[in-house]
């Protein structure tokens, strides 16, 4: 697997492999949830963050990362690429250009807290609401020094 910045021309890949992933793991939003968020992540998220791709020897991109200085704020792998190292590659890079990273994940999401736990991150805090003052409730993790 390879790891290069995201170009312009990957942003509807990215898009739909944040909906499929979202779909399979995100399942305390409602369907209304995922519909209201796709053009706010289009428009809004994918924009304001440094992104870059994972993608298999034949180029087809397996996941991608979103940072914002050391925080992870949008990592997302293709269910079709979920346990085969794609995400855990991510992290390795992201980690190997930031001191120490930090992620909030949805307290709702049990594979990804579990997810980040086994990377190496540790529980510093809670949210009852995300970051929108939605009723989704935020872990604050930190990657261990």
């Amino acid at each position: 697997m390879n790891i290069r910045k995201r170009v312009a021309a990957d942003n509807p890949v990215l898009l739909e492999i944040w909906h499929r992933s979202v779909r399979v793991t995100h399942t305390f939003l409602s369907a209304q949830d995922i519909d209201a968020l796709y053009p706010q992540v289009r428009d809004l998220y994918l924009p304001a963050v440094e992104i870059w791709v994972c993608e298999d020897e034949a180029g087809q991109i397996a996941g991608f990362i979103g940072t914002h200085e050391a925080q992870v704020e949008m990592l997302f792998v293709d269910p079709a690429w979920f346990g085969r190292g794609a995400g855990s590659k991510l992290l390795d890079h992201a980690s190997a250009l930031r001191a120490k990273l930090t992620v909030d994940v949805n307290e709702q999401n049990p594979q990804a807290h579990g997810f980040y736990r086994h990377y190496g991150f540790e529980e510093v805090g809670r949210s009852p609401v995300d970051a929108a003052g939605r009723p989704f409730p935020l872990i604050h993790m930190a990657l261990r020094d």
